[in-house]
This record gives structure tokens, sequence and C-alpha cells, in this order.
């Protein structure tokens, strides 16, 4: 499908934002990577797939986007590890920021909303976190043969 010639600049655009939106998530806390990676990557696949190819052979973004296109969902280890990284980085700097309230505040809010961003993201049940379920036998406990 081929897109109108200004849509596809929007798109290659907002990519662009996005990329640089996540560049700025790995030093700034409560800024969240993966969603704007992954945002990035949805513009490129529908405007330019130069850069969708760029960004799928990254050797380091290209494994989440691959992930993400195969599945559409994160492992709940990635998301415990993001907020918990997350977390952290938003309270060192909150702390540091405590003599200026409304400053640490906005830290605390924007890493909530990251938080919040993340865990919106649909889960993924590996085998390490799927909850056990136990056979069902109709005709009663099948565990003790006697």
């Amino acid at each position: 499908m081929t897109l109108p010639p200004v849509r596809n600049w929007v798109l290659t655009g907002c990519g662009l934002v996005a990329l640089g939106l996540a560049a700025l998530g790995v030093v700034l806390p409560g800024l969240p990577t993966t969603p704007f990676v992954l945002l990035a990557a949805g513009c490129f696949a529908k405007a330019s797939p130069r850069l969708h190819r760029w960004l799928l052979d990254h050797r380091l973004l290209g494994p989440m986007v691959r992930d993400w296109e195969t599945h559409r969902s994160l492992p709940l280890k990635v998301k415990w590890l993001s907020t918990s990284l997350m977390a952290l980085m938003v309270g060192l700097s909150a702390w540091q920021l405590r003599p200026a309230p409304w400053w640490a505040g906005t830290v605390l809010v924007l890493g909530g909303l990251g938080a919040w961003t993340v865990w919106r993201i649909p889960t993924r049940h590996t085998p390490a976190n799927k909850p056990h379920l136990q056979p069902h036998h109709p005709s009663g406990d099948k565990s003790n043969p006697d």
C-alpha cells in the first residue's frame, strides 16, 4: 500500500521524534524508552521501509522491536525490570530534587506515568511466569494410585 507523500513525511517525522524521546528516556528518569521505540517502529513500518529495516537490524533496539512485532506483548520479567529501574532512577532524582519540591513532584508524576504506560502494554506469559494450573481429574484425585 502506498501512502500519500504528506502522510509518509508525517509518519516518518513522528517516528524520528519518538526515537529521539526513546533516546532521552535512557537518561531521563520517568521517560520510558520501550514504548517510544515501539511507536517509532510502527511509524516506520507504515512510512519508511528503509528506516523500519534499520530499526529491526539495530544491535540494541532490533531484538525488542522484533519481539514486539512477533508477540505484541512484553514478558512479565521485562515489565518488572523496567518498572524497577525506572522507580530507582525516579526515586534518586526526586531525592536529589527535594530542595525544589515542585520539580521533585513533577519527576514523581512523570515516573508514575511511565510505569503506567509500561503496565498498559499486554503481558506475555512465558513458561517461567505462567500461573501453574493443576490438571482437572473428573473422577477424583489421581495423585495417589492406592
